[in-house]
């Protein structure tokens, strides 16, 4: 692994890719830096962080888009995925390489509020709270460019996927308000949630008696949950969303508060798409 890791961060440097996501993330935050704490004369820095989530919409795809479709086009992926390396191993290094330039150049943003403190007080815990959930967020959202980019089949194609669902992340909470509550639509939106699994464990295995079986348990289980408690599903698609909102847990970081639950969901959530990406590659190992 730390020789993949050596190679991923050599590409990211000897190639635009590294620099140019670098100098897109550092022109755009100067920019904002200067518009609403310089020239306004603010010293509210936490404010400024959280304005900068946007960006990650725009220069994370640029991190991750090249990971793997560049190994395809090259058409080194056969070698890397025959090789003697574990594919953990091969996802994990290139995770870390792509975190390691977004995590240096988050380093070098710390230089403002050094610079912001000789003209007024800065609320510090509140501002290493807000960097601590830049780091956490900036790893989900990297781990999610990382299993797109090995699914796309081009650079582009990774680019714009990724683009697409850091927009859905960023809207989940706007739409939580305008979702049905009533049990029906949260049954219907359970069926919806379930046919997911189902419909991964087949393009997984193409195993269709074992897809059927566990269609069936899980509709068994959810009749049973249905006629016991309906309840349970008033109310379910805001719930849902909610519980799936990367966002919203941001907020407890940006007041200072680091919160157990929040640090442990991001890195869940990191987990669980590497987990992906590796089982992805997997399959494709077999093909």
């Amino acid at each position: 692994m730390t020789a993949l890791l050596k190679k991923e961060l050599k590409t990211y440097f000897l190639t635009p890719t590294g620099w140019i996501f670098m100098a897109v993330f550092l022109l755009i935050s100067g920019i904002l830096f200067s518009v609403q704490l310089v020239f306004s004369q603010s010293s509210q820095y936490s404010a400024y962080l959280v304005s900068l989530l946007f960006l990650f919409l725009l220069v994370v795809p640029l991190l991750t888009m090249r990971i793997f479709t560049d190994e395809k086009r090259f058409r080194t992926d056969q070698l890397l995925l025959t090789g003697p390396t574990s594919l953990w191993s091969i996802v994990i290094g290139k995770f870390l390489a792509a975190f390691a330039v977004f995590f240096i150049t988050i380093i070098v943003t710390v230089l403002y509020p050094v610079l912001l403190s000789f003209h007024g007080t800065l609320d510090w815990p509140m501002i290493v709270g807000t960097y601590a959930g830049f780091v956490l967020l900036g790893a989900s959202f990297i781990a999610i460019g990382v299993f797109i980019s090995q699914a796309a089949e081009g650079v582009v194609g990774a680019a714009v996927l990724t683009f697409c669902a850091l927009i859905i992340t960023f809207i989940i909470d706007f739409l939580r308000p305008y979702m049905p509550t009533s049990d029906v639509a949260g049954l219907v939106w359970m069926i919806i949630m379930m046919m997911i699994p189902i419909f991964w464990l087949f393009r997984a295995g193409k195993n269709i008696p074992i897809t059927a079986l566990t269609a069936l348990i899980l509709a068994v289980a959810l009749a049973v949950m249905w006629l016991t408690g309906r309840d349970l599903f008033t109310g379910l698609i805001g719930k849902t969303l909610g519980w799936l909102s990367l966002t919203r847990r941001f907020s407890s970081f940006s007041i200072g508060i680091l919160r157990f639950d929040a640090i442990l969901y991001y890195l869940s959530f990191t987990g669980f798409f590497l987990f992906l990406t590796v089982q992805d590659l997997e399959k494709r190992r077999w093909l």
